[in-house]
């Protein structure tokens, strides 16, 4: 429509032109031939206009015989025999997933599995999962290293179980301690009791046992320092 309009005006423009070359002082053959130059040009506008406003009602006619985006979008579930609910419901899965691997949520197996369901899933070769699901949380998944479920320490002199979960390599916080002392409680017997070259178990913490203990540090306020009184 724009087109149109602007055409209308640009004839309108030479028409007007044309009024005002007639308004001046020129001879009968200038005024002819201006008016000759101006007819062509007009011709050639006018067959311009034509050719767009055919292309205009060809695309008008390829618009109406399209199909919507959602019935669109319906064909290509059905390729892989499913619904829109079905894929809302796999695109969930995809993003709960996606975060679970991000967050490194152990075991990493069990997140290899369920990565698997959804590829094993045909709604996964839609474009919208594919790369996603068959490549970059693979990835992922494949850059992930997991620590060993637990680790073995062998008692030295000096240690004690509020050390030892001190340690860095352990859970860098002593107030876990209980962990190792449940875990060992086949050797332990009094946990203020240990000795050298027992080999304890330091299972890994889970997410909500390194809150309760990281919990405990922080409203952790030592005692008061004993002050003797001068007699």
């Amino acid at each position: 429509m724009k087109t149109l309009k602007l055409m209308s005006l640009l004839l309108a423009a030479l028409l007007l032109t044309a009024n005002l070359f007639a308004q001046e002082e020129m001879t009968y053959e200038e005024w002819q031939n201006e008016i000759n130059r101006l007819t062509q040009q007009k011709a050639e506008l006018t067959k311009e206009l034509n050719a767009l406003q055919s292309d205009v009602n060809s695309l008008k006619a390829k618009y109406e015989g399209m199909q919507t985006y959602e019935d669109c979008m319906d064909d290509l579930y059905s390729i892989v025999g499913a619904s829109k609910s079905d894929v809302d419901d796999f695109r969930n899965k995809v993003n709960m997933l996606d975060g679970k691997i991000n967050r490194k949520e152990s075991p990493k197996a069990d997140r290899q599995a369920e990565l698997d369901a959804l590829k094993s899933n045909k709604i996964s070769a839609l474009p919208e999962f594919f790369d996603r699901v068959h490549n970059q949380m693979q990835r992922k998944l494949d850059a992930w290293e997991e620590k060993p479920a637990e680790v073995n320490y062998t008692v030295v002199k000096g240690d004690h179980l509020w050390g030892i979960a001190k340690k860095e390599q352990h859970y860098g916080n002593p107030f876990a301690w209980p962990k190792i002392y449940e875990a060992n409680r086949d050797q332990i017997k009094n946990p203020d009791l240990i000795y050298p070259k027992q080999v304890f178990k330091i299972p890994n913490l889970t997410d909500e046992e390194k809150a309760k203990y990281e919990k405990l540090r922080r409203n952790y306020k030592p005692a008061p320092p004993a002050q003797n009184n001068a007699q």
